[in-house]
């Protein structure tokens, strides 16, 4: 039986991730999408992108996800649900993430990858530093998995950054 903690049950969620990049995107944001599941399986919040219409650099969808998320849930809650998010959580996102006290994080395309494909793009200057770094770090237990679905995850970004950095370099 698929349950949320199991790798089949993890890898439904993330594609909805992978839905909600590709969403992120017919909106004019960059391919990110996050959403929260509690114990039983239940979707609370889903975020994307939300680097537009401001420009906000901080505006990626795990950090978004997680602000939202410790306005609406006690820390004990939140402890017991997970994060499903069609990236590795960047360093910013995971210290959001830690503060809120999301117990789990389910990612598809890892930061190291994804600093490979964005290039030196100015709206994503893509630190290699894992999130289980991060975590480690702190005084709370974050459980990571992932990579998972990598191929997939990656495909979601397959031209975006190169088409952004032509956008940036024409006259």
């Amino acid at each position: 039986m698929d349950t949320p903690q199991s790798k089949s049950g993890h890898e439904v969620f993330l594609r909805r991730a992978f839905d909600v990049a590709r969403r992120a995107m017919t909106h004019g944001n960059q391919p990110f999408g996050a959403f929260l599941v509690n114990a039983a399986g239940e979707v609370l919040l889903e975020s994307e992108n939300g680097f537009m219409p401001d420009r906000d650099m901080t505006g990626h969808a795990e950090r978004l996800l997680a602000s939202q998320a410790s306005k609406q849930f006690d820390p004990d809650f939140l402890g017991t649900c997970t994060l499903y998010t069609s990236a590795e959580p960047c360093a910013m996102c995971s210290g959001a993430i830690y503060w809120a006290g999301i117990g789990r994080v389910v990612y598809g395309l890892p930061e190291r990858r994804l600093k490979t494909m964005t290039g030196n793009h100015n709206e994503n200057p893509t630190l290699d530093l894992p999130c289980r770094t991060v975590f480690a770090a702190g005084q709370r237990h974050i459980e990571v998995v992932g990579p998972l679905l990598e191929e997939d995850a990656a495909a979601i970004h397959d031209g975006f950054w190169d088409k952004k950095l032509a956008e940036h370099a024409a006259p």
